[in-house]
């Protein structure tokens, strides 16, 4: 078994899409029209078989659940990176509000992020 699909709740889908690729550099795969959303997926530029969902927050308990995680500081998702703290600069020269600077934490550096569309997320690089 192995993971092929991860989602990312996002409270507009278009957005979300332009932060994910334009801002973090990740490809769309999957824009298939339903109904009022979209099955939205992008991947890594680097390969692999992971797809990240953009998923629409069409049911309200989901709302309620991404901003309690936003609120206690929680990461909705972890991006592995080869280098936190060029990525971190790169982005924050974008102007990605970072919720977290670098920061050593054992065996990796850790930091996160807001990504526009109600959640942080989290990089990670293995030291």
């Amino acid at each position: 078994m192995k993971i092929i699909l991860t989602s990312v709740m996002v409270d507009d889908q278009d957005k979300a899409l332009k932060f994910y690729t334009e801002v973090l550099g990740f490809v769309k795969k999957n824009d298939i029209p339903m109904g009022k959303y979209k099955w939205l997926t992008v991947v890594s530029p680097e390969g692999g078989e992971v797809e990240l969902l953009l998923e629409p927050m069409g049911f309200e308990p989901a709302k309620v659940f991404q901003k309690q995680l936003f609120d206690a500081g929680i990461s909705a998702t972890t991006f592995g990176i080869a280098d936190v703290q060029k990525e971190y600069e790169r982005l924050l020269n974008l102007g990605v509000v970072f919720k977290m600077k670098p920061t050593p934490m054992g065996p990796v550096t850790v930091a996160s992020f807001e990504d526009t569309c109600g959640n942080i997320i989290a990089m990670v690089q293995r030291n």
